[in-house]
């Protein structure tokens, strides 16, 4: 089995390479990161779990580091039988707050930088007649909250081009899932973007807050990855709102999230 990991070097996709370790034996792992010192800490914990790993240098907001990430694989596997496109980046705050900038650098690598890893390796999987994407989005891409206007957009940008993926690509035999877990215990925060101090302050209070850690979730794509669902929720609680948004007209279903809303503009305040 070779899977290759975008952003695998921490958080999620560190936790995903993990798991995919511990669950099977002879098995590849390719951690494309930007991030050689984090990169070189996960490969060594992935030799002592016995897999054949290593970490390729790749800033996926860049054409020719994917291609050439393509290429190396192509060369060293002859083939590639997972690609998680994983890397990605959090902004926050108002529809004020966020700059045409920082929706540009979201879009760039959250969007475009799974765009052009699908397609650097869509060519590899037709010639074989086999492969799997699962692609990360998150739940803001199904059922968004106020103040994380860019994050929202791209996310759900990430969903339409998964369903997208799943229906050109499924007459070659590859296949496709897209990932929408809620907060988690994770390093996302790191990477987040926001002029707005207080947008920056709730945001991590969710992280915090939550009820589910990385592995948790590694463990619940892991699970739901071997049944093939297309669509991977990890988390009850976002279970019940997606499909509380489904179910409900869609009048009644704004309403109650108006409510929510009024909670988070008095928590914005209290951030200040």
């Amino acid at each position: 089995m070779r899977l290759l990991i975008t952003g695998g070097a921490t958080g999620l996709g560190q936790a995903l390479a993990e798991k995919w370790a511990q669950k099977h034996k002879n098995i590849q792992i390719c951690v494309a990161d930007i991030n050689e010192a984090r990169g070189a800490e996960t490969i060594e914990m992935l030799q002592k779990l016995g897999a054949e790993a290593f970490y390729f240098h790749c800033d996926i907001t860049r054409s020719d580091d994917v291609n050439n990430l393509a290429s190396e694989l192509q060369n060293r596997w002859q083939g590639i039988d997972f690609v998680f496109n994983n890397a990605g980046v959090a902004t926050g705050g108002g529809l004020l707050d966020e700059s045409i900038e920082q929706w540009e650098w979201v879009y760039n690598i959250n969007m475009l930088g799974m765009v052009r890893v699908s397609q650097a390796f869509m060519p590899l999987m037709r010639s074989q007649r086999s492969g799997y994407f699962i692609n990360i989005a998150s739940q803001a891409g199904l059922t968004p909250i106020p103040y994380m206007g860019s994050y929202n957009a791209v996310k759900a940008a990430v969903v339409s081009f998964s369903e997208t993926m799943k229906l050109e690509l499924a007459p070659d035999g590859i296949d496709v899932s897209v990932v929408c877990p809620s907060f988690f215990k994770t390093n996302l925060d790191e990477s987040m973007r926001s002029t707005n101090p207080a947008a920056h302050k709730m945001i991590d209070h969710f992280f915090a807050k939550a009820d589910m850690t990385r592995e948790d979730v590694a463990e619940s794509i892991y699970q739901q990855v071997q049944q093939k669902r297309f669509l991977i929720l990890t988390h009850k609680l976002g279970k019940r709102v997606y499909w509380l948004k489904k179910l409900l007209p869609s009048q009644r279903y704004i309403n109650k999230m108006l409510a929510q809303t009024k909670n988070m503009k008095q928590a914005m305040e209290k951030y200040k």
